[in-house]
């Protein structure tokens, strides 16, 4: 799978992915990953990306002709499958949208910066939009970290463990269960029994009892979303 980052600030996110899980799945060769500096993009003088909103008003706006040229440039060597904007009015993030990307061959993932981008792009240019949450950032280089990571973890061969990304949380729609280690008794803590009694019909019904009574306490919207209050 490839993605391609287009960021007015590349080196934001450069070191995010030669760490961790991306960096592996990068040198495996399962996720070819690459980022784009907006600026190399620029016809206008010092590679002036932005501009003053026209009608007045406080900010710069990211342009349309440079993001297009970028856009333009990749299109010309692949197709994409969808073109995402970073956008905090954009669909939440979910689970279930990353496994439906996982899905995809290439995406470009577009950072938003500065006031936000001209319209023109948005509606002219993107597939789709998506937010990672309520609340407003500098910039759409942390999501695009967000949701780079969340796709590449999905990716068959990432992970050793491949169950490790099946029991993670939202996985079944419910929030994941307690999970231990040892030692099984530190100071006066200790491990549920269940967990230590080696009985995997018990222990498989204990985590999920676990994982409905925690998402009715802390997510209840999770479970009424499936009709389950």
């Amino acid at each position: 799978m490839r993605i391609d980052i287009i960021s007015a600030v590349p080196d934001l996110i450069s070191s995010f992915l030669e760490h961790s899980i991306v960096q592996r799945a990068r040198s495996k060769g399962i996720m070819d990953i690459q980022l784009h500096d907006l600026h190399d993009y620029s016809t206008r003088k010092f590679r002036q990306i932005d501009d003053a909103p026209y009608g007045g008003g406080s900010g710069m706006v990211l342009g349309i002709e440079p993001i297009d040229r970028c856009i333009t440039a990749l299109k010309s060597e692949r197709s994409y499958d969808e073109v995402i904007f970073m956008s905090p009015d954009g669909q939440p993030l979910t689970q279930s949208v990353c496994h439906r990307l996982t899905l995809k061959q290439n995406l470009i993932i577009l950072c938003g910066h500065y006031k936000g981008v001209d319209e023109r792009v948005r509606t002219g240019l993107c597939t789709m939009e998506i937010s990672i949450g309520d609340y407003v950032l500098s910039g759409g280089e942390l999501p695009a970290a967000v949701l780079t990571d969340a796709i590449t973890r999905l990716q068959p061969g990432v992970l050793s463990d491949v169950q490790s990304a099946l029991s993670d949380s939202f996985q079944d729609g419910l929030l994941s269960p307690p999970v231990y280690t040892r030692p099984a008794v530190y100071r006066d803590w200790a491990v549920p029994e269940v967990l230590r009694s080696g009985h995997e019909t018990q222990i498989d019904a204990w985590r999920h009892e676990q994982a409905l009574m925690r998402t009715k306490l802390r997510r209840p919207d999770l479970l009424a979303d499936q009709g389950d209050v």
